[in-house]
């Protein structure tokens, strides 16, 4: 294939994967959050203590984080179908890559939230702020920067996630490569895939590392 044959297919390819990453991100920062959010305040002395609960969410997580995506994104085929009605295609992709990432953001939002120094939450709970309040207003706002980072981490892997996504028709990049790149042996598709790839991976953790900056400042 020409350059020119090439250009066409990767716009398209493209396109998918960012919308795949996009709306994978966006369900994983809201449930991934409340997780994490959870963890921190059921543990045993939180705010919300309950040790019982705590622990079901603590398995839930390391459970999710143990299964490599692809033997994940097999497993959950039924739970998928059942969400979108197929399990090929971007939509279907989603699924499992959303499932993916929420206990993997989940444990990152539970590592910033516990860097938050304890001596502001106390000093909140002493003017007598309610527990809303405190997690809102006190956790979640001193621990922004943390927050950002980790879903910066989390948006990264997600594009990893989709790659492996196209192997099994998920779309996107992945799926280009594999395609043409691979069962055509077109190099030129290959290495304009892995490019672009990266390409999106370093404007990611750009985006990322300003944003974190320029919270941590405020």
């Amino acid at each position: 294939m020409s350059w020119d044959e090439v250009m066409p297919l990767l716009w398209p390819a493209t396109r998918e994967t960012l919308y795949m990453t996009g709306v994978a991100t966006l369900f994983t920062a809201v449930l991934g959050l409340l997780h994490g959010v959870l963890l921190v305040i059921t543990e045993r002395d939180g705010l919300l203590s309950a040790p019982p609960v705590n622990a079901v969410l603590g398995v839930i997580v390391n459970i999710g984080r143990s299964l490599p995506f692809l033997i994940l994104m097999v497993a959950i085929i039924p739970f998928t179908r059942v969400v979108v009605g197929t399990s090929i295609g971007n939509a279907a992709a989603i699924v499992p890559l959303t499932v993916g990432a929420i206990p993997f953001y989940a444990r990152l939002v539970e590592i910033a939230l516990r860097e938050v120094d304890p001596g502001v939450l106390a000093a909140a709970q002493a003017m007598g702020a309610t527990r809303r309040v405190i997690v809102g207003k006190v956790l979640l706002r001193e621990a922004r920067p943390g927050l950002v980072s980790g879903l910066t981490v989390t948006v990264i892997a997600l594009i990893g996630y989709t790659a492996m996504a196209g192997t099994v028709g998920g779309g996107g990049l992945g799926n280009l490569a594999v395609v043409y790149g691979y069962e055509r042996f077109e190099t030129k598709v290959m290495v304009s895939t892995v490019a672009l790839l990266i390409v999106l991976v370093l404007a990611v953790q750009a985006a990322g590392d300003l944003t974190a900056r320029r919270l941590t400042r405020r």
